[in-house]
């Protein structure tokens, strides 16, 4: 096992920038890399995942941050399925009706809304910009090989800076909505989705907070640093459970929005909730699977594998993991030894017991599994 090289530490809180945190809960040596490998495991690296909450504001964050290098050592899982291929549909679907001719896209990864966008507005003039891009461009859109930090500079015209689940992703928020704002002129829209992270804990999800998504960014927060940084908000729409899209306009310099109401009763209720939960889950998962007949597999190449294996749950009768992701099948998940394996293994195996975790893609999944593929699958 190896650990973190050198962390990153915050011990201020990100919107008040006072030393201020109480700790809440330490996941010790958790996967740095919430995906698959095909790396030999003794590489694996592991660091102590530890949360704190503000006492004025109460916020949730992590208090170690991870360096960028590790964190992303590779590209970041692309959401798959369903969900996702509608979630970017309607995205740009709610970008249009603000009608940017030239947009800068922060994180635009593999393209997708880029592709769909300009697709059906070949007039629009789009840059994305990536650290590590799988998405190489073409004569409407082009790829810029980059971090969008304080420093990035961009010498176009910018109708809308547009970032779709990216803002989660970052380790100083309010920093990151200022510098947009400092790019955009007055009048020009900054317009984005983002998870729905308080739905996502208080139904105790378990890709709501990891080592990428460093802060509780709740509307509350969001509303808040928005307004500080002098963007009016022009329109909400809430995606199924799973994110929420906003419209905003530059209005001028940095505002001074209302007094930010001290969440720290609720939120840290949410979160003690959240490990409880997880431990007496778990804790009745591995009696099942003691006491399992048939084979067990996990779904889920991902986060939500990972943090069941954190509060504790037993891997050795485990016949593997599921995922819909080709990307991920036949490499491992990173932090275990498990293998990933397409759902379709499942077509001759008759009854088996799957352990189904995954959020708000439980429906998509188990639907999929029971009328394509195996009619006779127990989920746990």
């Amino acid at each position: 096992m190896k650990t973190v090289p050198g962390y990153i530490l915050r011990g201020e809180s990100v919107l008040t920038g006072k030393d201020r945190m109480e700790k809440l809960y330490a996941f010790k040596n958790f996967p740095v890399f919430m995906g698959c490998t095909s790396q030999p495991s003794e590489n694996d690296i592991f660091a102590d995942m530890e949360w704190g909450i503000c006492l004025d504001t109460g916020c949730i964050q992590l208090l170690k941050l991870l360096p960028l290098e590790i964190l992303y050592m590779s590209q970041h899982n692309e959401g798959y399925g369903n969900t996702w291929t509608e979630h970017y549909a309607q995205f740009v679907d709610f970008l249009k009706k603000f009608d940017p001719k030239n947009i800068l896209e922060v994180g635009g990864s593999n393209g997708c809304i880029a592709q769909l966008f300009t697709q059906s507005s070949p007039d629009a003039c789009w840059t994305v910009v990536e650290p590590n891009p799988t998405f190489q461009g073409n004569k409407n859109i082009r790829v810029v090989s980059k971090w969008f930090d304080s420093q990035f500079v961009f010498d176009g015209p910018v109708d809308a800076i547009v970032h779709s689940h990216v803002f989660e992703h970052t380790y100083n928020p309010a920093e990151y909505i200022c510098h947009i704002a400092r790019l955009l002129e007055p009048g020009k829209k900054h317009i984005f989705s983002f998870p729905n992270l308080f739905h996502f804990m208080k139904n105790r999800y378990t890709n709501c907070l990891n080592f990428e998504h460093t802060v509780f960014l709740t509307e509350h927060f969001t509303d808040y640093l928005l307004k500080k940084s002098g963007f009016r908000i022009l329109e909400k729409k809430y995606f199924m459970d799973h994110s929420i899209f906003y419209a905003t306009e530059k209005a001028g310099s940095g505002g001074v929005p209302e007094v930010l109401p001290n969440k720290y009763e609720e939120y840290r209720s949410m979160f003690m909730d959240f490990i409880h939960y997880h431990l007496g889950m778990v804790e009745e998962l591995n009696q099942k699977i003691n006491g399992a007949k048939n084979p067990v597999y996990l779904f889920g190449g991902h986060i939500f594998s990972q943090f069941l294996i954190a509060f504790g749950l037993n891997t050795k009768n485990i016949a593997g993991i599921l995922d819909n992701g080709p990307q991920k099948q036949g490499k491992r998940l990173y932090g275990t030894l498990l293998m990933v394996s397409s759902p379709k293994i499942l077509a001759d195996k008759k009854e088996v017991n799957v352990i189904l975790k995954a959020a708000n893609y439980n429906n998509e999944i188990k639907k999929d599994i029971l009328e394509n593929i195996n009619d006779q699958v127990v989920f746990w």
